[in-house]
């Protein structure tokens, strides 16, 4: 990261890092070993043939205990009659922003959806070989419902139920919307499009809050969120099955590189999707997300691009977990997705005879392990920004090239164009990078000297080539190829004139013959 910055430093305003879609998963796991939920339905005093009314009528405790808190909140409760995503064209989420800028809503329940989604549930059915009823888990269509939230800490957030046993439990919260939260509460100025903050006035208050996010107590912001959705919490408790595991089952961490303005990201971008798509291979992939190539691995490593309305994306994907880059504005995201956070290790320790034993194991996707998803997941995105680093940029010597040929006014003063490739042009590069003027510089003399092999006729003639140098001079210098040596008549080749003016000597007389040359042997 560093040396991205390094390099790239007079285009950059700041970095801002943090999660970005955060989706928790809650499930009753005490109801799913063998023989459990017979066990549950026992305890509520529920016979296995009278299951399906039981279950039933929870059913309608759930969406009742809903519909009461949204009609006490002034709020709607809509059914949905189809699944609504993002691939159908309108998402729920877009939905429920829709009826909050409608109703004005800033805090609080916006609306709480009701939808039939699949699910993995439990149902009781007769075995023919026993001739006994039977609990099984199986796949079925159940009623959902999604409350959708704007909360005081963490912005917009969903919370969704299954209404049918297990009573699994799905809540989605933004770090990007956490930290807009923070950001305003501490009064620092910012400005965002969509989940991205596009200008920020202090990024060292960013860094602190990103990693205060890291540390959120989960759990009990949580548990808090399942006890306002779930009004059967006290009787699953009541027998003996009450307690929520809770998990990370996606989570995203994003990188976002904020750049002055969108022709600085731009003229890096165009480098960095071609350097992608050409120069990483599966062996680069795996080292972006923290593996070693090896010959046992079984997984599969893609590499793709996709160009959107909002700009171009390169994904990399290894197995379930993946890692992008993408483009909005004026930012450059890199984002590290992990689905599956066994691919990334964490450091257990246990007591073994009284001897503390540490050893790397997979790490799993508790809530206890949040620490190390921010870890493991900012570590990915430094290594790819590390290797976007390296990539070879055309982009600033195009710039370079086309700020060369064109005109312009420098200090109130019009400074006329360069023809790079033009004959007198190359001499007057190829003069000014002579070896001998690489320590001391030149004066106005020693140029005249080279380019006017004789000697002046006449003292008039003298003047006019002191006047000529003088206006190549100030044009070099227009162009800020050359500047001028404090205190003295000295001038010396800058760094950026040492490149331009070595790229136009060697085009002419090596890359353009070489190329020319080669394309007449093809075409013959």
């Amino acid at each position: 990261m560093a040396i991205f910055h390094e390099l790239h430093r007079e285009s950059i305003q700041g970095v801002v890092e943090t999660f970005d879609r955060l989706i928790f998963k809650g499930y009753l796991t005490s109801m799913f070993p063998k023989g459990a939920f017979g066990r549950y339905l026992n305890r509520r005093g529920v016979l296995l043939k009278d299951a399906g009314k039981f279950f039933e009528a929870e059913t309608e405790r759930i969406k009742q205990h809903a519909k009461h808190v949204a009609e006490h909140a002034g709020r709607p409760f809509i059914y949905l009659d189809s699944a609504h995503t993002h691939a159908s064209g309108q998402s729920k989420e877009a939905m429920a922003r829709a009826i909050a800028e409608a109703d004005g809503v800033n805090e609080g329940l916006v609306c709480i959806f009701s939808v039939l989604e699949s699910c993995s549930s439990f149902a009781v059915v007769g075995n023919h070989r026993t001739h006994r009823l039977e609990v099984t888990k199986r796949q079925r269509k159940c009623l959902h419902l999604y409350w959708y939230l704007i909360h005081p800490q963490f912005g917009w957030m969903h919370v969704r139920i299954q209404t049918w046993a297990p009573y699994s439990i799905q809540v989605y919260v933004n770090g990007r919307e956490w930290m807009c939260q923070q950001l305003e509460k501490r009064d620092i100025a910012f400005a965002r499009s969509d989940n991205k903050i596009v200008s920020l006035s202090n990024f060292k208050s960013a860094a602190k809050l990103s990693e205060k996010f890291n540390h959120i107590d989960w759990p009990a912001f949580l548990i808090r969120q399942i006890a306002m959705v779930n009004p059967l919490l006290p009787d699953i408790a009541k027998a003996g099955f009450g307690g929520y595991w809770l998990g990370v089952d996606q989570a995203e961490y994003a990188t976002d590189i904020l750049f002055k303005s969108r022709a600085d990201l731009e003229r890096l971008l165009k480098d960095f999707t071609t350097a992608s798509i050409i120069g990483f291979g599966a062996d680069d992939v795996m080292r972006f997300l923290g593996r070693k190539l090896h010959h046992a691995f079984t997984g599969e490593v893609t590499i793709d691009s996709k160009k959107r309305p909002e700009g171009c994306r390169i994904k990399f994907r290894m197995k379930r977990n993946a890692i992008k880059f993408y483009d909005h504005l004026n930012v450059l995201r890199i984002e590290t997705t992990i689905n599956n956070p066994a691919e990334f290790k964490i450091l257990h320790s246990s007591t073994k005879r009284n001897q503390v034993i540490r050893r790397w194991c997979p790490m799993r996707k508790g809530v206890s392990n949040f620490w190390r998803y921010a870890q493991v997941a900012k570590a990915a995105n430094e290594r790819l920004i590390h290797a976007l680093a390296n990539a070879p940029l055309q982009g600033n010597a195009i710039d370079a090239l086309d700020r060369l040929c064109r005109s312009h006014q420098n200090a109130g003063k019009h400074v006329a164009a360069f023809n790079p490739v033009a004959p007198q042009t190359v001499a007057l590069f190829t003069t000014i990078l002579s070896g001998e003027f690489a320590i001391n510089g030149f004066r106005n003399a020693d140029l005249q000297q080279k380019l006017f092999p004789s000697q002046p006729t006449d003292p008039s003639d003298a003047k006019r080539r002191t006047h000529r140098v003088c206006r190549l001079i100030a044009k070099l210098r227009g162009h800020r190829l050359i500047a001028k040596v404090k205190d003295s008549r000295l001038y010396r080749v800058t760094t950026s004139g040492i490149t331009a003016m070595w790229a136009a000597i060697r085009f002419r007389n090596i890359d353009f013959p070489n190329n020319f040359n080669a394309t007449n042997s093809f075409a013959q």
